[in-house]
This record gives C-alpha cells, sequence and structure tokens, in this order.
C-alpha cells in the first residue's frame, strides 16, 4: 500500500514486484480505510502534507514493515507507529550524491565570486577580481552521515581538510576522510577552525535550530554555510543577521525553515547567498523518483528472503 497522491512515475517504477505484489496507491483517506486492511508492507510517498497519517494508520493493522520514500522522516513520526513495533525504514543515502555536488556548487559559487562574474558578463565588463583557493581550507560537516560523508568526500578531492561533527563518534572509527572527529558537545571548539560549514543532521528535538545566534558568533568572518540537510536545523533569523552583520561571508541553501521560502525573506536580495528551492536532489537523468523507489524494490525482495532490511530508522531518535 503506497500513500501517495497518483504518481505515474512511482507505479511505473514498482512495476518490478507486479509478478509478486499485489499494489495499490492512494492519498484519499476514505479508500485508504477500504484499502489498508490486510496490507502487509506500507510505503509513505512524496508530499504528503495533506493525508492525516495518524488517521489513515488506525487502518493499518496488519502491517509488518513501513517504508519512506524520503531519507527526512520526522513528518510521519507520529506517536502511534513510534509505539508500534512496525520497523520504518527510509531512503537515506539515496540522493547523498545529488546533494553532495550541490554543496560543491554552493562552495565554488561563493569563493570564486561567481555572481559577480556573471553580472560582470551580463554588462560586458572586463573585470577581474581575487578567487579563493579551496586546498587546505577546512570543512567541517554536522551530521557525518551518507550524505554528510558524501559532501567530505567531494571537499576533499578539492583539496579541502575535513573535521566531522556526529551524535555517535566511534560509527566513523577507520574512517581515513576526516582528519578529526567531534562530539556534539565540541560544535563551537570545530566551528571556530572550519571555512565551510555543511549542515547534513537529520531534524529532531536536539538538532532543532543547532545552529543559531550563538554558532555564527563564533564563526570566522570568512567562512560560509552550506544547508543540505533540514532547513530548520539552521536558525534563520540569525542566519539572515548574521550574513547583513558579515559575521560570515555567505550561505548557499536548499533548505528552509518554512517552504516554499517567503517572498519577503530577506534571504533572496543578498548578494552573497545561493537559494535553491528544495531540488537539489531532484535528478532528471537518472529520474529521482526512479532512484528511491528502486531502492524501496530492492529492500522488498530482501524482506521476501528473510533476510535484514537496509536504512532501519530508530524511531525514538528520529533518525
Amino acid at each position: 500500500m503506497v500513500l501517495s497522491a497518483a504518481d505515474r512515475r512511482i507505479v511505473r517504477h514498482l512495476a518490478p514486484l507486479e509478478d509478486v505484489a499485489e499494489i495499490a496507491v492512494s492519498a484519499d483517506l476514505d479508500e485508504l480505510a477500504e484499502l489498508l486492511p490486510g496490507a502487509e508492507v506500507l510505503v509513505f510517498g512524496l508530499a504528503l502534507t495533506s493525508l492525516d497519517l495518524a488517521a489513515a494508520w488506525k487502518h493499518a493493522r496488519t502491517v509488518r514493515w513501513a517504508h519512506s520514500l524520503s531519507a527526512g522522516v520526522e513528518d510521519i513520526l507520529f506517536p502511534a507507529l513510534v509505539r508500534s513495533s512496525v520497523p520504518l525504514t527510509n531512503a537515506r543515502g539515496v540522493f547523498k550524491r545529488a546533494l553532495a555536488e550541490f554543496a560543491v556548487l554552493g562552495i565554488l559559487y561563493l569563493y570564486k565570486r561567481v555572481r559577480r562574474l556573471v553580472e560582470n558578463q551580463r554588462a560586458r565588463q572586463w573585470m577581474g577580481h581575487d578567487m579563493t583557493l579551496m586546498a587546505d581550507r577546512v570543512m567541517g560537516v554536522v551530521g557525518y552521515g551518507a550524505i554528510g560523508r558524501e559532501c567530505a568526500m567531494l571537499g576533499s578531492a578539492l583539496g579541502m581538510k575535513i573535521h566531522a561533527l556526529r551524535r555517535n563518534p566511534q560509527r566513523s572509527d577507520g574512517d581515513a576522510l576526516p582528519s578529526r572527529i567531534y562530539q556534539p558537545g565540541e560544535l563551537h571548539e570545530m566551528l571556530r577552525g572550519i571555512d565551510v560549514l555543511v549542515c547534513a543532521a537529520p531534524l529532531t528535538r536536539d538538532t532543532q535550530h543547532l545552529i543559531g545566534e550563538r554558532e555564527f558568533e563564533v564563526m570566522k568572518p570568512s567562512a560560509i554555510l552550506v544547508n543540505v540537510g533540514r532547513g530548520p536545523v539552521v536558525d534563520e533569523s540569525a542566519l539572515v543577521r548574521a550574513l547583513i552583520n558579515r559575521r560570515i561571508a555567505g550561505a548557499a541553501l536548499d533548505v528552509f525553515e518554512r517552504e516554499p521560502l517567503a517572498n519577503d525573506s530577506a534571504l533572496w536580495g543578498m548578494e552573497n547567498v545561493l537559494i535553491s528551492p528544495h531540488c537539489a536532489d531532484r535528478t532528471g537523468d537518472p529520474d529521482w523518483v526512479q532512484l528511491t523507489v528502486q531502492f524501496f524494490v530492492e529492500n522488498f525482495h530482501r524482506y521476501r528472503s528473510g533476510e535484514p532490511l537496509q536504512n532501519l530508522v530508530d524511531k525514538r531518535a528520529g533518525y
């Protein structure tokens, strides 16, 4: 049972399962009341803001496994699902390369002053300027999971040194990519020494506004911020003040506290900001929907074979 509005791409990419499963797709609560009883596998689709998931869950009495086609699960962790024994998996890591490529784009856009190049080209002005060399700059990654590590890998290819902060540092034992791993209580220590802050953390109670006024105060004035994780991890009002007051040099943002970004947001008019409307992971070739459905299909075969599921979510931790 796929909780989603009719999406031909989802249905098309589920075709490999037609011989082994009965597939239904709906986002209508009345229809789900009839379809969910008897369903064994529940798939949370994309953009489910209009569906009352908790109300639908009341009919999912036979579900044995739930999967999210998105990496972020904060919007589907309603209490009844968290309390249940039903395992939840997600698309963690499916979009990591696309998001890491955007992070590199943002870094180069700001440090190479691409906006100025484009404006000079439009004005037919031959005006050179100094550019920053990325080699030996320090990238600090907050949320060193699949996406964070992919950002670090591409940053390392530019010659950057990698510092990382993660909730469970021991999970990076043996990882030669970061030159230093920080624990959550050492955030400010990490921020003082970095040139690029990449936010790739999931949204939880612990990460809400993790980067705010105090954090911007300890960063270098020449440092930039890149957010490819969740918007509310960064206090947007504090970010705007930090940019206006030049406490940091710039920001490249794919996610925001409220989406779509308000038309009157100060971020729109800032020359030191690159805005992506939460589409950095929406690749066309390969199709991003195909990528996430394909991962589910592979996990479905593991489920049928009794193998351990990939990307199990800690429902109480929130990721």
